[in-house]
């Protein structure tokens, strides 16, 4: 079962899903080919998980201040979040089943 992954569209509502429980931030910019690949690997992912962890995606164009915050220099970029800190980060394109694995490790 395939879910769309939300886009964030304000640091306070960023700040508020990533408190608690396990979370995924895809950076991504609309202009960038990698991003648009690994769109559909995320809401592939965000349906097989379910309610073990958050996925969502942040537009590091508009929302600049939080990629410079997260030091996002490119993208995508995947930023695993546990509890409000940073456990995990990925750059590039990121299969299915390594993002999997990242998710199962950091909810146990």
């Amino acid at each position: 079962m395939s879910v769309h992954v939300p886009i964030i569209e304000s640091e306070a509502e960023f700040d508020a899903t990533i408190q608690s429980g396990v979370v995924l931030v895809d950076f991504f910019a609309t202009w960038c080919g990698p991003c648009r690949m690994q769109a559909p690997i995320l809401d592939t992912l965000a349906g097989e998980i379910g309610n073990k962890a958050k996925i969502i995606k942040i537009d590091a164009d508009k929302l600049q201040s939080l990629a410079v915050k997260y030091d996002i220099s490119s993208i995508p970029t995947l930023v695993l979040f546990k509890d409000g800190q940073v456990i995990n980060r990925l750059v590039g394109l990121q299969q299915a089943a390594i993002l999997k694995t990242a998710l199962e490790n950091a909810a146990t």
